[in-house]
């Protein structure tokens, strides 16, 4: 009975000294990380899944689509918030879009592009200019009460930082094509543009105009990796947040078609307006979804 008892005593003390050991190394931990109990490391080292390889003989019908994501519609506000201070903060871990582009493209980590056929590139010296405007204003002169200028007026330049608070949309052209393989339809998104508003006061009012800044590869690892490595806010659970990449491969967003491949080259609004236009767009989308159950019997 007493070398029962001593075998257990021992197991125990064993035991504990392995609990407090590994206490230790929590706490360790915590000493850098004390904002979680525990340190994420599965989405900072998160890789994204390369596409499957694809023939050119197995594409027997394609079609490009441009279409639009405007992050003002609920279903898509994950993509615009947090913004303001707290996407430069990182809040809780999350970061939005736009800035989540422009912190890497200004990192150089990848390639702009002027087009969506990513042909022209853009410098990033030229680009970052362009996102951190500077506007000139001019005062008139100022007279006192006997017709002396005190002041003859002059020119006054403000600068204005990015903030991705002026990006409401982003533009993607995409892929789709069906693979003779399996007889479905496929869709791959080949760039994504960041469209600013554009803002600017003419005769007292506030004029705003969407301007696309530059384009990057969806194609590029190096962006799916970047994505694939950054959540989006999940209403339903934290823990178990879509990344960027994600969301755009399992198209958990809401859109709208602008522009099909056609021998003029228009977009719908080119043609159409108002009601037309979106029952067009909501045409070509029907029409796509056909061609692939048109192919089936059921």
């Amino acid at each position: 009975m007493k070398k029962v008892l001593f075998g257990l005593s021992i197991i125990l003390l064993a035991f504990s000294g392995s609990n407090v050991k590994a206490q230790n190394i929590l706490n360790a931990e915590d000493e850098t990380n004390l904002s979680n109990f525990y340190t994420r490391t599965m989405v900072t080292t998160r890789q994204a899944i390369p596409y499957p390889s694809l023939r050119e003989s197995d594409v027997i019908w394609s079609t490009v689509i441009w279409r639009t994501i405007d992050f003002r519609e609920k279903f898509n506000q994950f993509f615009y918030f947090p913004k303001g201070e707290d996407s430069i903060n990182n809040n809780q871990g999350r970061i939005n879009l736009a800035y989540l582009i422009y912190r890497s493209a200004a990192n150089g980590e990848f390639e702009i592009f002027d087009d969506d056929e990513l042909k022209i590139p853009v410098d990033w010296e030229t680009m970052y200019k362009k996102l951190n405007k500077a506007d000139s204003t001019t005062t008139d002169p100022v007279y006192d009460d006997y017709g002396e200028m005190i002041d003859e007026g002059h020119d006054t330049i403000k600068y204005k930082s990015f903030t991705s608070d002026d990006y409401y949309k982003i533009h993607l052209k995409e892929y789709w094509y069906i693979d003779k393989q399996d007889t479905r339809m496929k869709v791959r998104i080949i760039s994504l543009a960041l469209v600013d508003e554009n803002c600017k006061e003419v005769d007292g009012e506030m004029e705003c105009n969407p301007t696309t800044r530059f384009w990057i590869p969806m194609n590029d690892m190096r962006v799916r990796n970047i994505f694939a490595r950054t959540d989006a806010y999940d209403i339903y659970n934290n823990n178990a947040e879509r990344s960027y990449d994600e969301v755009f491969i399992t198209r958990y967003f809401d859109s709208y078609v602008t522009r099909e491949t056609n021998v003029f080259n228009r977009e719908i609004h080119d043609y159409l307006t108002g009601e037309d236009a979106q029952l067009e767009a909501e045409s070509i989308e029907e029409r796509i979804f056909n061609i692939e159950s048109d192919m089936w019997e059921y």
